[in-house]
């Protein structure tokens, strides 16, 4: 069964590093289905698979110049992906605070440890 609504369809495609690794380069700017092939060694009906997925997902577009069909990034899923995640920014942000208050007690801790043995050792007679 194939995802459909829109978040799925985003987390689907950016699930495979091929199609990460297309978007990446198309960050860097419009490419030809050549061009994007070049890093893989992978044929180019099996990269058409990999844009097919992206175009489906809306993560890319195709234009038409002439005879060029160059891809372009679509980054309006990848916005809404940020904006999902960041619903639980704030879970994460409380976790750490309470991490980072339990590691500076535990430190505290462990420095008055040291500071009392450092005393008992200058009590002892020489």
């Amino acid at each position: 069964m194939q995802p459909t609504d829109p978040l799925s369809l985003t987390f689907a495609a950016l699930a495979d590093p091929t199609r990460r690794a297309i978007l990446a380069r198309l960050a860097e700017g419009e490419a030809s289905v050549k061009d994007l092939s070049e890093p893989f060694d992978m044929t180019q009906p099996a990269i058409s698979k990999h844009l097919r997925v992206l175009e489906r997902a809306g993560l890319i577009e195709q234009s038409r110049q002439a005879q060029w069909r160059p891809r372009r990034l679509r980054a309006g899923p990848l916005r809404d992906i940020a904006d999902w995640v960041d619903q639980y920014r704030r879970h994460w942000e409380e976790s750490f605070e309470r991490l980072d208050t339990y590691f500076r007690d535990l430190q505290e801790k462990q420095e008055r440890a040291k500071g009392d043995h450092d005393e008992r050792d200058t009590d002892r007679p020489g």
